[in-house]
C-alpha cells in the first residue's frame, strides 16, 4: 500500500486583520468574509459571461452554416476539452496556487471572448474558427471548474462552507436563468457587442479574483507521479460516501434529465410556442435557485443522507409526472419541483465532496467530480434523444424518471454509510498532514 504525497502548507498572502472579528467570533454568514464576497461575485459574472457566449456563438455559427448539427457538434467541441483534461487539471491545481490557476483561466476565457468580439466586428470570424475558439473555452473550463471547487473550501471556515456552497449555486442558478435572455438581447446589436459584453464581465471576474486575500493552502511538493495524478480517482473509489454522492447524483441526471426533448414537448404535446420552451427552460432554474437560497440561509444539519436520496426520489417522480402531463401549468411546476430536488441533492453532494477531502487534494477529487457531473449531462441528453428516436418521446422520458427511482432503491443498498450519514460535517476531521484517506482499500466513512 503506497504512502499519499506528503503536503506543505504554503501561504499565499498574510491573512489581514478584520476588526469586526478581531473578537474572535466566528463569522454567521459567509458575506461577512471579504474574500468570499469577491469569490461570489466573480462567480455570478462570470457564469453570465459564460451564458451569454454560449447564445452568442450559437446563434452566430447557425447563422453562418444553418446546419443543426452543428450546434449539438459546438457544444461538443467545448465539452471533450474538458473532459480529456479533467486529470491534468485537478493534478495542476493541486501543486499550483488554486488562485493563480483560477485567474489564468477566468483571464484566457476573457481574452478568447475579445478575440471573438474582434472578429465578428471585422468579419473574418468563420465557422472553424468559431470551432477553435469553443476548443479554447473548452480547455479554460477544464481548469475553472475544479480550481473554483477547491478555491471555495479555503475561504470559508468549514462550518459556512453548505452555506457557501449553496450561495455559490445559486449563484450559478441566477445566471443561467437570466444570462441566456441577456445575451439574447445584446446579440440584437450585433455578436460583436454579446462577446465584448462576456469579455468585460470575464476580466471583472478575473479582477475579483485576483484581489481575494488571506487564502491558506496546502500544495504537494513530492516529484510527479501517475500515482498522484490518479489520486483524486483513488480517493473517491475508498471513500463509500463521497463516491456514493457523486454516482447517485450522476446516474440521476442521466437518466432523468429530461431538458434535451422540452422543444418536443413544447410544440408537440403542450401546444405552445417558442414562448413556451423559454418558460420550460427557465422553470428548472427558478426551482433551483429558490432552494439554492433558502440553503443558503437556513444550511441542512441533520439527516442529510437520507435527505439526498429522498430529493433524488424527487427528482424522478417529477420527471414521470413531466413526461405523462399534457397541461403546460402542471409540466411547469413538475419542472420546478425537478430543479428544486436536485440543488438539494447538489449542495449535499458538493459539501461532503469539500468536507471529506483534505485539502492537498481538493483539486483532482474536484476534477473527477466536474467529468462525472459534465459527461452526465451531455450524455443525459444523448440518451433522452436516442431512447426518443426508438420508443417515442414521452415513455423515454417517463422511463428515464423510473429509472431513476430503481437507481435510489439500488444506491440504497450498495452504499448504506452515505444513507445513514447524519451532518455534512466528518465524524473525524479531515487531516491534511499525513496519509490521504482513500489510497487504500476501501473502507467505512465515520458518520
Amino acid at each position: 500500500m503506497s504512502q499519499a504525497p506528503s503536503a506543505v502548507a504554503g501561504l499565499e498572502h498574510e491573512p489581514p486583520r478584520d476588526p469586526k472579528h478581531d473578537s474572535g467570533r466566528e463569522p454567521a454568514s459567509p458575506f461577512e468574509l471579504p474574500a468570499f464576497r469577491r469569490y461570489w461575485f466573480a462567480r455570478v459574472i462570470s457564469m453570465g459571461a459564460n451564458q451569454i457566449q454560449v447564445v452568442a456563438i450559437g446563434w452566430q455559427l447557425y447563422e453562418l452554416t444553418n446546419r443543426v448539427l452543428d450546434l449539438g457538434l459546438i457544444g461538443l467541441a467545448q465539452f471533450l476539452p474538458a473532459m480529456l483534461l479533467a486529470i491534468p487539471a485537478g493534478y495542476v491545481v493541486d501543486r499550483f496556487s488554486r488562485q493563480r490557476v483560477l485567474t489564468i483561466a477566468l483571464g484566457c476565457k476573457a481574452l478568447w471572448m475579445a478575440l471573438l468580439a474582434l472578429g465578428s466586428w471585422q468579419g473574418w470570424l468563420t465557422a472553424p474558427a468559431l470551432f477553435l475558439f469553443a476548443v479554447l473555452i473548452g480547455l479554460g473550463r477544464a481548469f475553472e471548474m475544479p480550481a473554483h471547487s477547491a478555491l471555495l473550501s479555503r475561504i470559508v471556515p468549514p462550518a459556512l462552507l453548505p452555506s457557501a456552497v449553496a450561495w455559490s449555486s445559486s449563484a450559478t442558478q441566477g445566471a443561467v436563468i437570466i444570462g441566456p435572455a441577456v445575451g439574447g438581447f445584446i446579440y440584437a446589436a450585433g455578436a460583436h457587442a454579446a462577446y465584448a459584453t462576456s469579455a468585460v464581465l470575464g476580466l471583472a471576474a478575473t479582477v475579483a479574483i485576483g484581489l481575494i486575500r488571506g487564502i491558506r493552502f496546502e500544495l504537494s511538493r513530492d516529484p510527479p507521479s501517475l500515482e498522484f495524478l490518479l489520486g483524486g480517482l483513488h480517493f473517491i473509489r475508498g471513500r463509500p460516501v463521497v463516491l456514493g454522492a457523486i454516482s447517485l447524483d450522476m446516474v440521476a441526471v442521466l437518466l432523468g434529465g429530461a431538458s434535451a426533448m422540452l422543444p418536443v414537448y413544447a410544440r408537440d404535446i403542450l401546444h405552445t410556442g417558442a414562448w413556451g420552451v423559454g418558460l420550460l427552460r427557465s422553470a428548472e432554474g427558478i426551482g433551483a435557485l429558490l432552494v439554492a437560497v433558502a440553503l443558503a440561509r437556513f444550511p441542512l444539519e441533520r439527516q442529510v443522507g437520507r435527505l439526498m436520496f429522498l430529493a433524488v426520489a424527487v427528482f424522478g417522480v417529477a420527471t414521470v409526472v413531466f413526461a405523462l402531463s399534457s397541461s403546460f401549468v402542471l409540466s411547469f411546476i413538475a419542472l420546478l419541483v425537478l430543479g428544486g430536488a436536485d440543488m438539494v441533492s447538489v449542495v449535499i453532494r458538493q459539501s461532503l465532496i469539500q468536507l471529506e477531502t483534505p485539502d492537498s487534494m481538493r483539486g483532482r477529487v474536484g476534477a473527477v467530480n466536474s467529468l462525472f457531473i459534465g459527461a452526465s449531462n451531455q450524455l443525459g441528453e444523448f440518451r433522452a434523444g436516442a431512447m426518443a428516436a426508438m420508443i417515442g418521446v414521452v415513455p423515454a422520458v417517463a422511463l428515464g424518471g423510473v429509472g431513476t427511482l430503481l437507481v435510489v432503491a439500488l444506491w440504497r443498498r450498495l452504499f448504506p454509510d452515505l444513507h445513514a450519514r447524519d451532518a455534512l460535517q466528518p465524524a473525524t476531521p479531515v487531516d491534511d498532514d499525513g496519509p490521504e484517506p482513500g489510497w487504500g482499500p476501501p473502507g467505512r466513512t465515520p458518520r
